[in-house]
């Protein structure tokens, strides 16, 4: 694996559009999903949104592609215009992997390369864990742990409860949930959409252009909230922090308790992989403001028993070292000075390090 660790120093440029991005439905025969893309030629490139947001988070990096490839973002199942089927969290990510699949069928894509943020890059890992054929390369942006997000500790993702507890839609905030649910577009709140877009899926005091922020926030506003979808239903646990995940909706396809890529070294052929990451992430992180046993150690969260931080880039970088060791080939771009959105913030380090590896 090759590490590398980029200068210093924000940028918010935006890049000229002589192709503005356009938006359309597309039908497949699991659901309608809603594709922003550039133009109908050149070599798949699709890109995955994250968690609470849709690929309105991509309107920034589309149009910086060349003409040679053809860039294309869905918006996932429950966020932005696709159709807000439910999800059955029992399946972990595949839901989400098997909409993409049906997708790439409906365009009569045989092959692509995929690049994953957050949440979408664990949807990206678990397309190239059931389809590694169709995949050219991958790159990950800041990507949930191939162990889930939350209730595991060690490099190994080991289970804290066999219940899965500390993880799915029990660890959601109630406050967040019912501003998103509200349409929230202030910032009269640290709950409020605008604020945690500002406080945590990028590394303050940088914000992005007034007319992208209104775009991401409006982004944010179209997740679909309730047991299906964001955050999804929960158990009580008599473990702490006492909540396990239940069986529907987005955070239980995160819980390890349903999604886990225990043998993503195993997968044949193996396409090359860029893990782009922001050095001061504050979700996916070893010591993450969103993982319940960091914020117990923290003293946020009443009743912790020591639970430990989940270390969530220990984590990936484990399972993409054996990828490698396994005659993959995998490099590791730490951008500095750079949270969660690295895309967003250093768009300049990002795009470099994307067409290297869309170019290999």
């Amino acid at each position: 694996m090759v590490r590398d660790h980029t200068e210093r120093g924000h940028t918010d440029d935006r890049p000229s559009q002589p192709h503005a991005p356009r938006t359309r439905p597309i039908p497949t025969d699991r659901l309608t999903l809603h594709v922003t893309d550039v133009r109908d030629h050149g070599d798949p490139v699709v890109f995955l949104h994250g968690n609470v947001s849709s690929a309105a988070f991509w309107r920034t990096v589309l149009p910086r592609l060349p003409d040679r490839y053809r860039p294309l973002a869905p918006d996932l199942r429950g966020f932005g215009g696709t159709e807000p089927l439910p999800v059955d969290a029992t399946r972990g990510l595949r839901d989400h992997a098997d909409d993409l699949d049906a997708l790439l069928r409906a365009l009569g894509i045989e092959r692509a390369h995929l690049v994953g943020w957050s949440m979408g890059g664990g949807v990206a890992l678990q397309y190239l864990n059931d389809h590694p054929e169709a995949v050219r390369s991958v790159t990950l942006v800041n990507p949930v742990s191939p162990y889930g997000f939350g209730g595991t500790h060690g490099l190994d993702g080991t289970l804290n409860s066999e219940d899965g507890a500390g993880s799915g839609g029990g660890t959601a905030n109630a406050g967040f949930v019912a501003r998103l649910a509200e349409g929230d577009r202030g910032a009269d709140s640290p709950l409020s959409p605008r604020s945690v877009l500002a406080g945590t899926y990028v590394k303050p005091p940088w914000r992005p252009h007034p007319e992208d922020e209104d775009a991401y926030v409006d982004s944010m506003l179209t997740t679909r909230t309730g047991d299906d979808h964001y955050p999804g239903d929960s158990t009580a646990s008599l473990a702490w922090p006492g909540t396990a995940p239940g069986t529907r909706g987005v955070l239980n396809s995160l819980s390890p308790l349903h999604f886990r890529l225990d043998a993503l070294h195993l997968v044949d052929p193996k396409p090359p992989v860029l893990w782009i990451r922001g050095e001061d992430d504050v979700i996916v992180s070893d010591t993450s403001l969103f993982d319940l046993a960091h914020l117990g150690a923290l003293g946020a969260v009443p009743g912790w028993d020591g639970t430990p931080a989940q270390p969530m880039v220990a984590q990936t970088r484990h399972v993409l070292d054996r990828y490698a060791a396994h005659g993959g080939t995998v490099r590791e771009v730490a951008v500095a000075d750079a949270g969660h959105a690295v895309h967003l913030e250093k768009p300049g380090e990002f795009m470099t390090a994307l067409l290297e590896v869309l170019s290999a």
